[in-house]
């Protein structure tokens, strides 16, 4: 009976800090998503804003609002230009669709129903009635189709436009957020530890310490990767003979760090419009690179990131998969790196969850 009471408190103990993981990850973490963005972007420039202040011998406000400056300056800058580049592609790409099909897809298939009716002159009318009667049915729905995918493109950059001004009251709060917490960060650090008592206080700091060097650690993990991808694209796009293959296999490999899109989302419909214009050589090749890179990316990643922050391959691509089911791109860095983290606070006695062979051998 102790034992099991003992089972249920525990599970309904770690049940509740999952409950409220979950609830922080899901709902806390959305609402205040441009203040924990602000303290992050002013953690990460409390050293350069230290330099400054400290080589100038400038006030640390003054420093803080110089640096907050022109890392918003910069970054805006460039998200700005490749925004408008961006929104204009695929505005334009949107519109043209009705033109892309009747040009280019429409054509084929008229080609492929008359060499099927060509092959089918020798069969009963009675087929060939059934045939042209399904081309006629098949041409009117890929048509609507269309005109129906054009339609709810242009609606969803139309809402998209029109969610664009509490996009920017967001932005706006963590720019300005980021301002005060950059100018007063120490003091704000310092109150937090103060509300802390001694083992609180030894914890967070762990977890601080390991969380910082475990998502460098990623960030280092995936630039591998998308580098190895980005090495596999060149050279396979070179081999097919592709104009600007180094410069379109580093479109791939950034777009391929997305979560469920990967490089599938550019080399998938890249193959599917070769072979619907009757390339089908370079529908093959861009089907067989595709699969190479996703191959190799599937064995290299689990052992990569894995290996970078201390656990094996199969429980990385399981906590990968769980996080992006649940969490999207946040659960895809976050689930791996917070079993790391309760590993290595396990691991350390900082918390007792995980049997160890240390713990066993010593009949803990």
């Amino acid at each position: 009976m102790e034992k099991q009471k003992r089972f249920i408190i525990n599970f309904l103990y770690f049940a509740i800090i999952i409950a409220i993981a979950f609830f922080i990850l899901e709902f806390a973490f959305s609402l205040l998503f441009p203040f924990v963005a602000a303290l992050f972007i002013a953690y990460i420039l409390r050293h350069p804003i230290r330099f400054i202040s400290a080589k100038t011998r400038l006030p640390k406000k003054i420093s803080a609002v110089l640096v907050v400056l022109l890392f918003y300056g910069t970054i805006g800058t460039l998200l700005t230009m490749g925004s408008v580049r961006v929104f204009s592609f695929i505005s334009d790409l949107v519109q043209g669709l009705p033109r892309i099909y009747l040009q280019y897809v429409n054509p084929v298939l008229s080609d492929l129903f008359r060499q099927l009716e060509h092959a089918l002159q020798q069969a009963d009318p009675k087929v060939l009635d059934t045939v042209d009667y399904l081309w006629d049915q098949f041409t009117r729905s890929m048509s609507g189709l269309v005109s129906d995918l054009s339609l709810s493109s242009m609606e969803a950059i139309s809402g998209f436009a029109s969610s664009l001004p509490m996009l920017f009251i967001k932005m706006l709060l963590m720019v300005i957020s980021t301002f005060f917490i950059a100018m007063d960060y120490d003091k704000l650090a310092a109150f937090c530890m103060r509300q802390l008592n001694g083992a609180a206080r030894n914890i967070v700091l762990q977890i601080k310490q390991y969380v910082v060097g475990t998502l460098f650690v990623c960030i280092r993990s995936y630039a591998l990767i998308m580098s190895i991808t980005f090495v596999e694209l060149s050279i396979g796009l070179t081999i097919i003979g592709i104009r600007n293959s180094v410069l379109i296999a580093l479109g791939i490999a950034i777009f391929d760090i997305l979560p469920v899109l990967g490089t599938g989302g550019i080399m998938i419909p890249w193959a599917v419009i070769a072979a619907v214009l009757g390339n089908y050589t370079l529908c093959a090749e861009l089907v067989v690179l595709y699969l190479i890179v996703t191959v190799v990316r599937n064995i290299i990643e689990p052992k990569i990131v894995g290996g970078q922050i201390g656990l094996h391959p199969v429980v990385t691509l399981v906590s990968m998969f769980a996080g992006v089911q649940l969490f999207g791109a946040v659960g895809l860095f976050g689930f791996p790196i917070g079993l790391s983290l309760l590993m290595y606070l396990n691991r350390t006695g900082t918390i007792h969850i995980f049997k160890t062979e240390e713990r066993l051998e010593s009949g803990a």
